[in-house]
């Protein structure tokens, strides 16, 4: 066998892939384990589909998310999770979200949402290269490894740093309305923006890691748009998943500091609440996808 990636210079680390077996509690059992044993690999885990990784809930609950609480035990493992509503049902769409930042705490791990090839690339140099250990979950939508327009720059790769927060470029003085979303859902979300001809007076900002919160980017961007008429949450997943009920209050909180005469507060654009994650039906998928656009947009 010849592997071009091990077979760029001297010296240099090994990249070794493997087929895990179907059991997502041991597979991410020994994942996490080899981690803790191998301080500086950068050993990442992805499941099948996003949903896959509900099987692996206690190694979740009592390692990755507590062990350096419970034991001061750290680990570098990276997760990556498929996770976007692409028409595909339940399974396809979820990577549970919503329950890695309940679990959020105290600096334990990072949790992301990356739009851009440059960020997944300097967030897993990072993983590598920060001195503290922290787990790094990944939400991974499948269908920007084939977008057209989710690449990058060589510059970007070699000369760009990592970006919690990537800020809107639309001139706030014709902006009416703010929209902050993560990962896929802003590359649907700018094309109906463009279809709709409303691109001078929508801004889109992305929220590329929601934890620690990058609190100082995401006001500074808030200020900078202080005088649009609303600021809106858009994701994909129901109201009652995803990132809804973790952003809210630290968005409220940081619209109340910069409006405390209007009490300004986030607006929701999303799914309603569901017990399944996403709609088996890619009709059904479609029609969903399309009004939480327009809603985001202000166009009922």
């Amino acid at each position: 066998k010849y592997i071009p990636l091990n077979n760029i210079s001297e010296g240099q680390a090994r990249i070794q892939v493997y087929d895990s077996l179907l059991s997502e509690y041991a597979a991410l059992g020994f994942e996490y384990g080899y981690s803790v044993e191998e301080p500086d690999a950068l050993v990442c885990w992805e499941a099948q589909f996003g949903d896959f990784v509900n099987g692996a809930q206690i190694m979740i609950d009592q390692f990755i998310s507590a062990a350096e609480a419970k034991w001061a035990q750290t680990c570098r493992l990276t997760m990556l999770l498929p996770h976007g509503f692409e028409g595909q049902g339940p399974e396809h769409s979820s990577g549970r979200l919503e329950r890695f930042l309940q679990a959020c705490a105290e600096d334990n791990m990072i949790v992301a949402n990356f739009s851009t090839p440059a960020n997944y690339f300097h967030a897993l140099r990072q993983q590598v290269r920060r001195e503290a250990r922290k787990p790094l979950i990944v939400m991974t939508p499948k269908s920007l490894l084939r977008l057209p327009e989710a690449v990058c720059t060589a510059e970007e790769l070699v000369e760009g740093q990592y970006r919690p927060f990537i800020s809107s470029v639309a001139d706030p003085g014709k902006v009416n309305r703010l929209v902050l979303c993560s990962g896929k859902v802003y590359y649907d979300l700018k094309k109906a923006r463009e279809e709709a001809d409303v691109v001078d007076s929508i801004a889109i900002a992305r929220l590329e890691q929601f934890y620690p919160f990058p609190k100082e980017a995401v006001s500074a961007e808030l200020e900078r748009f202080k005088g649009v008429e609303e600021v809106v949450w858009l994701q994909e997943e129901p109201a009652n998943m995803g990132a809804w009920f973790f952003v809210r209050p630290l968005l409220d909180a940081l619209l109340e500091q910069l409006h405390e005469d209007c009490n300004k507060r986030i607006s929701y654009a999303g799914r309603s609440a569901a017990a399944s994650p996403a709609t088996g039906s890619a009709t059904i998928h479609a029609a969903e996808q399309y009004a939480i656009l327009m809603r985001a947009m202000g166009v009922e």
